[in-house]
């Protein structure tokens, strides 16, 4: 699928030295990049949701027996 994107003149510079230094074409470049950022964001999403117990005081496996138990 095609997609229009607006990049600036310094940018277009970059990756057109980047391109002929890697013999690799512009929108494969910007492909990878696109890949590399939304797999960066996959994991932090996914970190975010390590650690989300905290400081509690109650062990995690007695606070699921306390609420098992008020059913």
């Amino acid at each position: 699928m095609r997609t229009l994107v607006d990049l600036g003149d310094s940018q277009i510079e970059a990756l057109d030295k980047l391109s002929k230094k890697d013999k690799r074409s512009r929108a494969s470049l910007i492909r990878q990049a696109i890949d590399e950022y939304l797999g960066k964001q996959r994991d932090k999403q996914a970190g975010d949701a390590f650690g989300l117990w905290g400081k509690r005081e109650m062990d995690g496996l007695a606070y699921q027996e306390k609420v098992r138990n008020e059913w």
